[in-house]
């Protein structure tokens, strides 16, 4: 694996690479559609690749872990053959989902303990076995097991926590020599920036993951609750410090406006739900903003979904008849709302890169920013 710098936004820290994987080049900056247990929810793969043509997706490691399981993974011959997918994967550490599990949950030094939400059973997560669990995924890119403090955290909280994820860290590191990919293909190990919203932890934690000299960087506990501005302050604070040669991946960001901010900042790489989360409850993102196709208004709107035709989807069908589907409670409007979104989501990081790459980023983002803030 490499990664390439092919060009730098003369007004901002906005980057344009690509990252070379054994399944493929990632142009970045990219958006990762989200596929939790081995499909992104609600579109086909054919539909994925022909209008959404996304360089990579994500693969969450605790639901993968947990159902199907590694045994199938692995007699399948990994998550690629098992869903059909031959482009580049990403498998989270687990860390985030058992932060959501606070109830069902014990932390140790040792690793965490934790309830299934599907029977109640219990299993262990460990820096070891995160890694040994998505040498069977077979990911691309995968994370280090991180603890992912809540907003907000005390200082003694975050501290204790950030050090612990240093630990683990070490030690999947160490577990990683005597453990070789599966497949016959690199995997790329990515450690996680911790510390809440306090600077000095984030600059300590961004310090302790650039001498790691891993392939990649990910900044992790930010979109769990903080304001925007928070977000965006820890962020700067972060990759001032990371290597510039190394990619940049935010975890779990955001909406539209969210990505190109970060993105301002020197950020790489983004994963959500909220395109296909939001799409589900009616909810579009376009260029000039948001639009509830539930709403009244388009029930006699025979324009397309969006004439800007960021999928060939977004001029099939129209406003009045997304709306039908979503009155009539028809799983079809979910599926169109969610490839409109993802399809948005991948046209605004790609035009984010064209205009990095022509120098004219800030003023292209400051426009979009304006645009997308309004309800419709």
């Amino acid at each position: 694996m490499k990664f390439e710098l092919k060009g730098t936004d003369p007004s901002t820290q906005a980057r344009a690479g690509a990252i070379h994987t054994d399944h493929g080049i990632i142009e970045t900056p990219i958006f990762m559609p989200v596929g939790t247990v081995g499909t992104v929810k609600g579109v086909h793969q054919s539909e994925l690749k022909q209008q959404i043509n996304p360089d990579i997706i994500l693969g969450n490691t605790y639901h993968l872990y947990l159902r199907p399981g590694t045994n199938i993974l692995q007699k399948a011959g990994g998550l690629h053959k098992f869903m059909n997918w031959d482009r580049p994967l990403l498998t989270d550490s687990g860390g985030y989902q058992v932060y959501s599990l606070a109830e069902r949950r014990k932390i140790t030094e040792n690793g965490v303990r934790f309830q299934s939400h599907i029977d109640g059973s219990y299993h262990n997560f460990t820096a070891e076995n995160v890694m040994d669990i998505q040498r069977v995924i077979g990911a691309d890119i995968i994370m280090a097991f991180d603890e992912c403090p809540p907003y907000p955290s005390t200082y003694q909280y975050a501290k204790r926590s950030m050090h612990m994820t240093h630990r683990w860290l070490d030690r999947a590191i160490e577990h990683l020599k005597v453990s070789p990919p599966l497949y016959g293909y690199d995997q790329a190990l990515f450690p996680i920036v911790q510390g809440s919203t306090y600077v000095d932890l984030r600059q300590q934690s961004a310090e302790y993951i650039t001498n790691s000299d891993a392939f990649g960087n990910a900044i992790g506990g930010l979109s769990v609750g903080e304001p925007a501005d928070e977000m965006y302050a820890m962020t700067e604070v972060v990759t001032a410090i990371l290597p510039k040669d190394k990619p940049r991946y935010l975890m779990g960001v955001g909406t539209p406006i969210n990505i190109l901010e970060n993105i301002a900042l020197g950020i790489d790489m983004f994963d959500c739900v909220m395109p296909t989360r939001n799409a589900r409850n009616g909810m579009l993102f376009t260029a000039h903003g948001t639009i509830n196709i539930k709403n009244k208004k388009w029930e006699d709107d025979f324009s397309a979904i969006d004439e800007m035709a960021i999928t060939a989807i977004d001029t099939q069908y129209s406003k009045a008849y997304l709306r039908h589907l979503f009155m009539a409670r028809e799983l079809l409007g979910k599926q169109i709302a969610s490839i409109h979104n993802l399809g948005f989501y991948l046209w605004l990081v790609r035009e984010a890169r064209k205009h990095i790459l022509a120098g004219d980023f800030r003023a292209w983002k400051e426009k979009m920013v304006k645009q997308m803030d309004k309800r419709i």
